[in-house]
């Protein structure tokens, strides 16, 4: 997973001021709610996969699973894991820090419910990607940070289909991430090809996406080169105005 923070200077680990550029957006996917594990849905769900990230540029894919064994972890692992990985992309397990080792994946997400970012880093080890959630608090993407997550995610910024939003996040916290912080910041929540271009330009470093690709009216794939295409059309603009809501 590219975009990973800047070295740290004595002030803190990763927010931190820098006049370098950010990196091109880039597309991180977080496998559908309704996925199923069994055998030839498992099978059938990673030629679609496949497809996808064959479609255009993808940094990463987050395998999230609700409510299942240990045992489904596995083998859904086992079966999606080698298709991300053999194509240079990230293998991202939601909540499941103490899995990462064994699974052979490349790293964790968590949630601000879920274990803290101490222990998490325990378990996926010095090297393996870990982000988190930090909805719309400012104090939580900078702690995280401090601590050395790899990137922090915001939002709901729009309304999503595949989870209940609480409540909406504005745009200018991306703004303001983008303007004082070297860790990453990815978008989530409802962001489709259509309405993706202000996160862009409000800097975000990633767009994390699950209906927008997998529910696409002409596929995955398509949805896939769909984004890229608005990534590759819209510059990040730090001069801009962002309204406090979307």
């Amino acid at each position: 997973m590219a975009n990973r923070p800047a070295e740290p200077d004595a002030d803190g680990n990763g927010a931190v001021e820098g006049d370098e550029p950010r990196p091109r957006c880039r597309l991180y996917l977080i496998t559908p709610p309704d996925l199923a594990v069994d055998g030839p849905a498992l099978e059938a769900f990673g030629e679609v996969l496949a497809a996808a990230l064959d479609a255009g540029d993808v940094a990463c894919v987050q395998l999230r699973l609700k409510d299942v064994s240990d045992d489904d972890w596995r083998r859904a692992a086992a079966t999606l894991g080698p298709i991300v990985q053999s194509r240079d992309v990230a293998f991202i397990l939601n909540d499941r820090a103490d899995l990462v080792a064994e699974l052979g994946a490349d790293g964790a997400h968590i949630g601000q419910d879920d274990v803290g970012y101490a222990r998490a880093r325990q378990l996926v080890g010095d090297d393996a990607i870990l982000g988190v959630t930090c909805k719309a608090s400012r104090d939580l993407a900078t702690d995280a940070a401090e601590a050395g997550a790899d990137y922090v995610a915001f939002g709901a910024f729009f309304e999503s289909t595949t989870k209940e939003v609480s409540k909406r996040v504005g745009l200018d916290i991306l703004a303001w991430w983008s303007a004082v912080a070297t860790t990453p910041a990815v978008a989530i929540g409802g962001i489709t090809p259509e309405n993706c271009g202000p996160a862009i330009r409000a800097g975000a470093d990633f767009l994390a996406v699950a209906g927008g690709v997998w529910r696409h009216p002409e596929g995955p794939a398509a949805a896939v080169r769909a984004f890229n295409a608005v990534i590759d059309a819209t510059p990040h603009d730090e001069s801009a105005a962002w309204e406090t809501e979307p």
